[in-house]
């Protein structure tokens, strides 16, 4: 009798259950229509436009879109960094130009080089500074009985020279010797002493009152000292290698101290940002 009881008691407890059954059902399928709750708040609403970006990824995917942002940025740093570049090359010419000017007014100013000398060369033909207009000179003071230092000087202007031969694409550099002893040094013994140095060497002379003219022109310095019992004696005199540009004005001078690779290079300068008056 008790088992008949429990058996019965499970038969109406199934009985209950499966009366419920639709109950849950329609629960289980209002419950999947409606927003879940979290805690007491709703799900945030996506709007449809976020809705329908977010899945049209396919179509447009952000990569794309990066890509282009980026080339687009990248051409324009591009172009304003050239505009910068160019802006600044224009200011840096126009400022070395304006440069060269502003010095080129003050050699006109310089009273250095500004007369014109009348002198023989050592063929005995009249030479004066009009001759050598439109050409590079380089000039040097000295004379033929000198023991040392005016070979020296000579044979170092004539290397110099020869370098900046070697360079076709620099005009030809004229050398002169204006001697500060015409006494001793007429034609004759120039045309023998040039000899020893560049072919292209122009060796000038003339009266005492011509030679001083010229040194005075470029404030050269000269003295005879005194006689021995030969008499032979020693010219002081400056010692100094001067640039003179084609329109004839002083543009530089080189001393002793200053070697052959030296005057090379500031002689190219002077020609590479030359502007002709």
């Amino acid at each position: 009798m008790l088992v008949l009881r429990c058996i019965a008691r499970h038969l109406c407890r199934g009985q209950r259950l499966l009366r419920t059954l639709p109950h849950i059902q329609k629960r289980l399928v209002s419950s999947q229509s409606q927003p879940v709750i979290l805690y007491g708040r709703p799900p945030p609403h996506f709007p449809q436009q976020f809705k329908s970006r977010f899945f049209s990824q396919g179509k447009n995917p952000p990569g794309s879109n990066m890509k282009l942002k980026l080339r687009t940025r990248l051409l324009v740093t591009l172009l304003f960094g050239g505009g910068l570049l160019s802006m600044w090359g224009f200011v840096y010419l126009e400022k070395q130009q304006r440069l060269h000017r502003q010095r080129l007014e003050q050699l006109q100013q310089v009273a250095l080089g500004q007369g014109n000398f009348s002198l023989l060369d050592h063929r005995g033909k009249r030479r004066t500074k009009q001759d050598f207009l439109g050409s590079w000179v380089l000039l040097y003071f000295g004379f033929t009985h000198c023991p040392d230092i005016c070979p020296d000087e000579l044979e170092k202007m004539s290397a110099v020279v020869s370098a900046l031969d070697q360079n076709a694409s620099l005009p030809p550099v004229q050398p002169l010797f204006i001697t500060v002893d015409p006494e001793r040094d007429d034609v004759l013994a120039l045309a023998e002493y040039v000899k020893d140095f560049h072919p292209r060497l122009i060796g000038l002379t003339g009266t005492v009152e011509e030679v001083k003219g010229a040194g005075q022109d470029y404030r050269v310095y000269a003295s005879p000292g005194p006689k021995d019992e030969d008499g032979d004696y020693i010219v002081d005199h400056t010692i100094l290698i001067y640039l003179i540009s084609p329109d004839g004005l002083f543009l530089d001078y080189y001393n002793r101290m200053k070697n052959q690779e030296q005057i090379t290079d500031s002689i190219k300068n002077h020609i590479k940002n030359y502007v002709k008056l």
